[in-house]
């Protein structure tokens, strides 16, 4: 049976979540037992000029719910709004992303698989692809950015992550 676009998009990206929900509730546990206040995790950067914490589970957010409901309209436009400020409100982000990602129906995303979707920011069409490309070519590289960015500011700020951290479940026979 060949990979559908929903097997090679849809698992992993809710396998990732999962795995930064979990570095979430650790963070927030670490400031508590180490009596660091939460806005010095979640302000933090790797860099200067990059984004905090909270901006790249909203990212991942994007990149995986948005991108899958907007993909069928023919156009997405990344939507950063809504950065969460907190622990609670990130996991509420995220757990709103894996309900949606179970419930993503795989025969229906094949077959947008080869519609257009165009990129849209500031109201201008930048780049057009086909769903498939921009879910595998675009949003999936973002997604992964910013989960390992995520999980790298929380290396950077002491936290004793370890890659499966990361990784979280991987699939295996019989799970």
């Amino acid at each position: 049976m060949p990979l559908t676009l929903h097997d090679a998009f849809v698992p992993s990206c809710a396998q990732i979540l999962k795995g930064v929900r979990a570095q979430i509730d650790k963070a927030e546990t670490f400031t508590a037992e180490n009596d660091i206040p939460a806005a010095e995790l979640i302000e933090a950067k790797l860099a200067g000029d990059m984004w905090p914490l909270p901006y790249h589970v909203r990212s991942c957010w994007v990149h995986s719910k948005l991108a899958l409901e907007l993909a069928p309209s023919g156009e997405f436009s990344p939507d950063f709004t809504d950065i969460p400020g907190d622990w609670d409100t990130m996991r509420a982000m995220l757990d709103s992303a894996l309900t949606a990602l179970s419930c993503v129906d795989a025969d229906e995303l094949e077959r947008i698989s080869g519609d257009h979707v165009h990129f849209v920011l500031g109201g201008k069409r930048l780049m057009q692809f086909t769903v498939s490309e921009f879910l595998l070519s675009f949003s999936q590289p973002n997604y992964y950015f910013h989960a390992t960015t995520f999980y790298d500011i929380l290396r950077m700020k002491g936290l004793p992550l370890v890659k499966r951290d990361y990784l979280f479940a991987p699939r295996t026979i019989g799970s």
